[in-house]
This record gives structure tokens, C-alpha cells and sequence, in this order.
């Protein structure tokens, strides 16, 4: 946790602010987890060790609260996630999702946009976005797949 601690106070010393003491950081340690629903256990354990895949997305959801991007790139996030984690990561998203805050979802498959409904979506193929639109976009790549847009790429 001190790296987490360390990357807060070099953000804050950007925005001329005054670094978190130990006490603080922890405050908000606590407070950030009680929020997405971590439980207090998992932060006594050393960083993502033996975690699940689902553990790991939520304590990487943890720090992307706490260090505050104004931007976040999102990698598959679903990826070796069964339901319940996949549930709570979402859970975790969304209540991170403000107007001061950008999000870049990549995934391949609508279950992730069950839980977080984007506000566009693009089909990338080869490299460059063959396709844009809302939500309904992703609901028709569920029905008919990616095939016809892979075509639009050459």
C-alpha cells in the first residue's frame, strides 16, 4: 500500500495540496473500500496476493478510486470473472462514473454491458472503428457477432 500512498502524494503535490499523513491515507484507504464493497480483510492481505481474478479486478478498482484519474482505461475487465465478481466490479465502475471522469471499456461480450451501460459504443477491426453507436450496437454484436465488420476493415 505505500506505493498507492506515494502515488496519491505526488497527485496531490501537483494539485499544490498537502500530502496524506498515514492516518489519512489509511481514512480514505477504509473509506474508498467500505464504498465498493471491499471487504476490510482483503486490505490486510499483501497486494493481490493469493487473490482471486475477481479480488484483483476489485482491488484494482480500489486504486483507480483512490488515485482519481480523469480518464481510465478499462482492458477487458471482464476477463476470468464469473458472475458475482463480474457483478461487484461493475458495482465498482459505476460508482466511480461521474461527470469529471472518462472511461475506455474494452471487452468482446454484452454481459460486462449488462451491468455498465455505455454511453457509445465502437467496433474496432484491423485496428480502426469500423462502426459507432449507442448501447443497441452492442445488444446487435451479441446477435449476429463481428463477421460483417471485419470486411469494413480492409
Amino acid at each position: 500500500m505505500t506505493f498507492l500512498k506515494a502515488a496519491m502524494n505526488a497527485q496531490r503535490k501537483q494539485r499544490g495540496e498537502a500530502e496524506l499523513t498515514m492516518p489519512e491515507f489509511m481514512r480514505a484507504v477504509k473509506g474508498a473500500a467500505e464504498k465498493l464493497q471491499v471487504p476490510q480483510d482483503m486490505l490486510k492481505r499483501g497486494l493481490n496476493v493469493g487473490f482471486s481474478g475477481g479480488e484483483k479486478k476489485r482491488m484494482e478498482i480500489l486504486q483507480m478510486a483512490l488515485l482519481q484519474p480523469s480518464f481510465a482505461i478499462l482492458d477487458e475487465t471482464d476477463s476470468g470473472l464469473d458472475i458475482d465478481a463480474l457483478r461487484i466490479v461493475a458495482e465498482g465502475v459505476n460508482a466511480l462514473r461521474d461527470g469529471a471522469r472518462g472511461f475506455l471499456m474494452i471487452t468482446h461480450y454484452q454481459r460486462l454491458l449488462n451491468y455498465i451501460k455505455p454511453d457509445t459504443v465502437h467496433v474496432m477491426a484491423k485496428g480502426r472503428i469500423v462502426r459507432s453507436g449507442g448501447p443497441e450496437l452492442a445488444l446487435e454484436l451479441e446477435r449476429n457477432g463481428y463477421a460483417e465488420y471485419v470486411g469494413e476493415a480492409a
